[in-house]
Parts: structure tokens; sequence; C-alpha cells
């Protein structure tokens, strides 16, 4: 029984494995007469066919991270459940991003994939693959920029100096360039022993820039130059061009658009010239120029005469320049996250103190209590000045800096009181504090107490003290605006500290 089920799993399997295949067959891209093209044709379809185009670089590289990638050398083999696993993780990821409306079939683009990597990287059926194997694959064939990429693969490749290394670039080539062997294209593009001498000289010591300089040039390494069309296709898939091909007489095209370079206004559509059509004096032989946009003859015409005139800007480099020295890590293994406002001066002192040093000492409390005192203080004289100057007249507004300043280190005083008189209560089992440290501490606790007692008896005072002189100055208050507004502020902001 155990063998008929087993023979009946790989059937199905072997049945997924063609699903793929067979489809994309049914495009017929073996008509393209360019190999270059056909196999950016081909991985384009699997990439939308299983909705990697929809994932882009760094939510690929967030499910790697999520899944413990990142802390496994890439050599470390992991079998199929495994892979399974992190595919899962994906797309369901992914459906929690689209809306409701675009949603994909998980179940069916997990299967996809899941087949199409096996079938491009276990053809011998060992039921196991390397992490730089996922990594190259999943990284290579997701969506996202080219640039992005090309960074995450440098950084896969590359030592702690930020220098490519030499054998993990071989690594990587023999990898990727095993996608252009599973859709049938190994002849053109597989991997051989000299793909990476083709791409760097091994004298040279490769640096991010150097890398990117190569791999976004004009043209790419021959190995990988079917990769920047893939995005190129990816580009350029809802481009309309109001132009009519020179030989299927269409009169308008989508995608590239095709100019020969000798004959006059003879433009081909993407599907005429990757076939190789041609009518009239025009060869397969000329030069033609790819366009990915449409410019009209007045743009054309604006852009020449810029051009004549020296205002066109110089071409920018195709990429930014980085750091030739890879960034370090912030080492985050000291830093205190900010703790919350606690409810009253007491636990304020003794969590500074716990969190500070370990094992708090009496100097340190007794520190921290004080300066929380002396800048109450402060604060306090300064609401007092500021509401003398009110009684006695309206010179206060002759400065707007300094009543601005004054009005901020009011407000900062009065959220502070709040903050500290506001909040909830903590549970004992939460706040595991020694309040019996010792007769110096309490005694220091007290008078922090009665301070904070007195200051907001004070701020009782003064909001009567105001309440009064509104009432004795009503023209000088109608007669000012702005004088009126800062005492209802005052006021409202007293009266909130007040209730809390």
């Amino acid at each position: 029984m155990k063998m008929i089920e087993e023979c009946g799993r790989r059937g199905k399997t072997m049945a997924e494995k063609r699903q793929l295949f067979m489809e994309m067959r049914a495009q017929n891209y073996d008509v393209i007469r360019l190999s270059t093209y056909r196999t950016a044709c081909k991985l384009r379809f699997v990439q939308k066919r299983c909705n990697l185009h929809l994932v882009d670089i760094w939510n690929m590289i967030e499910a790697f991270r999520d899944n413990g990638l990142n802390t496994l050398d890439h050599s470390t083999e992991i079998n199929v459940s495994r892979l399974e696993t992190i595919i899962s993780s994906i797309y369901y990821q992914l459906n929690k991003r689209l809306p409701t409306t675009h949603q994909i079939s998980v179940e069916q683009s997990i299967s996809l994939l899941l087949n199409f990597v096996i079938a491009a990287y276990d053809s011998e059926e060992h039921g196991k693959l390397t992490v730089f194997s996922v990594k190259a694959i999943l990284a290579t064939m997701c969506g996202g920029k080219i640039l992005d990429k090309l960074r995450y693969t440098f950084s896969q490749i590359s030592d702690s100096n930020g220098i490519m290394m030499y054998m993990k670039f071989d690594q990587f080539l023999r990898e990727v360039l095993k996608l252009p062997t599973a859709v049938f294209e190994g002849p053109s593009f597989g991997y051989t022993e000299h793909a990476v001498r083709t791409c760097f000289p091994q004298q040279k010591k490769i640096t991010l820039n150097m890398f990117l300089d190569t791999m976004m040039a004009d043209p790419p390494p021959q190995c990988l130059v079917w990769l920047p069309l893939m995005h190129r296709l990816a580009n350029v898939e809802n481009v309309f061009h109001p132009v009519e091909c020179s030989y299927c007489r269409s009169e308008s095209m989508m995608g590239f658009r095709y100019r020969c370079q000798q004959c006059h206004n003879y433009q081909l559509c993407q599907t005429c010239f990757w076939r190789g059509y041609a009518s009239g004096s025009h060869s397969n032989q000329h030069q033609m120029k790819e366009h990915s946009s449409w410019k009209s003859p007045a743009k054309k015409l604006g852009h020449a005469i810029s051009k004549s005139l020296g205002c066109v800007p110089s071409r920018e480099p195709p990429h930014p320049i980085y750091p030739e020295m890879p960034e370090k890590p912030l080492d985050l293994a000291h830093v205190v996250p900010q703790q919350r406002s606690l409810p009253n001066m007491n636990e304020a002192m003794v969590s500074h103190s716990v969190i500070s040093s370990g094992a708090p000492t009496p100097t340190k409390r007794l520190q921290y209590g004080l300066d929380t005192a002396n800048r109450l203080a402060d604060e306090h004289d300064l609401i007092a000045v500021y509401v003398s100057r009110l009684q006695n007249g309206t010179r206060v507004l002759d400065s707007p800096s300094r009543l601005d300043e004054e009005h901020r280190l009011i407000a900062r005083y009065a959220a502070r009181l709040a903050a500290e008189t506001g909040n909830t209560q903590r549970s004992t089992s939460e706040l595991a504090f020694n309040f019996d440290a010792n007769k110096q501490q309490r005694q220091l606790i007290a008078e922090l107490e009665n301070k904070n007692r007195e200051i907001l008896q004070e701020i009782q005072r003064l909001r009567l003290e105001h309440e009064q002189a509104s009432q004795q100055t009503p023209e000088k208050a109608q007669q000012n605006p702005t004088l009126l507004a800062e005492l209802r502020l005052l006021r409202l902001t007293t009266k909130a500290v007040l209730c809390t």
C-alpha cells in the first residue's frame, strides 16, 4: 500500500513539474530568432506565472531573514520540506500586502515555483539544495530593480572589506546560469569554466562600484546579457507606440519598437523583429536601434534644439556611487530602550537608578533627585515670572521670540506634570523595586513629594491670579487678541494639570 501511495505521489509531482513547461511551450517562444530575447521571454513568463513579479527584492530579503537563512552558511543544505516552508511564507506575506481584489492563489503559486526550483536545481532528485542556491534563484527571479538585486548579490559574494571574492562569484554564476538551462537555453547561456574571466580580470580587486559598472554596462557580460533584458521587458510591457509597423502594417505597437539605422523611417514591432521579418530593401543584417518609449516629433525637435544649444545635461551614471568600504552594522547590545513615564517621583528616581547602573548607589540616586528638583524649581520660577508680567501689563509682548520661549517652557512643564500624575498605577509584580534602601533615600523621597505638592498648589494659586487679572483688565485683553489667546491657553493647561 505504501509503495502504491509513493508511486502516486511521484506521478502527481511529475505532472506538476510538466505543467509550467507545457504552458511555456504553448507561448511558442522558440520562434524568436535571437537567443537573448528568447531566454528573457521564457524567464519572464516563469516569473509572472509563479507571481514572483509581485514580490520585491526587499520582500525576498525579509523572507530570507525571517526563515533564518541569513544565519546559515552558504554551503548548508536544506531539504525540500523546508524550501516549501520558505516559499509558502513568501506568498502568504504577499497576499497580506495585496488588496482583496488582487489576491493570488497561494497553493498554486507554491506548487509551480517549488517544482520549477526542483527541476532547475535538483535534477538528480537528491532532495536537498544549498542555501546559496535558494538565495540565488529567488533573488534573481523576484521583482524589483536590477540595481537592488545586484547590490544584494554583491553582498553575498564579497568579503568584510567590500572586495568581491572570485570563488564566490564563480559559484554565483554556476547557480544563476542554471535558470537558462532550466528553460532549455543551456547551449547559449550555460555555465562554463571561463565565464568568470569573461566578466572580470582576476588581477584586479573588484569593489561594489566596479561590479555595478560591469553588470549594468551596455552591453553587459555575455553570459548574463539576458538578465537586464528581462527587466527591460517588464518595464515596456504596457508601453504604447502610435507608429505603424513597416512589415505587419499594425497601426500601433506595444512593448519594444525597433528602428532601422539604414532604411529611412523603417520601424518594426517587437513581434516582427524577434521573428526576423523584413520587407522591401530592409535586411536582417541592418543595424536596428531598440526604443522602449515614444517621443512625439515636437519633443524630438525640442531635444535637438536644446542639445545644439548645449542645454542638455551630461548623461547621468548608470548607478549611484557607493562608498568603497561597506558600512559596519551598529552595535546595539548596550543601547537601553526608552522607558515610559512613571506614575510618581519615587518610581522615576528608582527606575533611573536601576537602568543607569545595574546596582545603584545612594550617591547616584541622590544626585538624580537633586537634578530633578532643581529642574522643577527653575521651571516653577519661570512660570511665576511670566505670570507676574501678565499681571503688571502687556510689556511681555514686546519680544515675540522670548514670549515663545517662555510659552514652550510652560507647556513642557505642564506636560511633564500631567505625565507623572496621570499614568495608571503599575502592579507591584511589574515594579519589583526595593524602596527600603536606606534612611537617606526615604528622606529624599519625602522631600521630593512635598516639593511636588507645593508646586501643584502654586499652580492652582497662579490659576486664580490669572483669572482675576483677566477679569480686572478686560479692555486690554480685548485690544490685544494675542494676549487673550495666550491667557486662555494657559488657563486650559493649568486646568488639565489640576484635573489629572
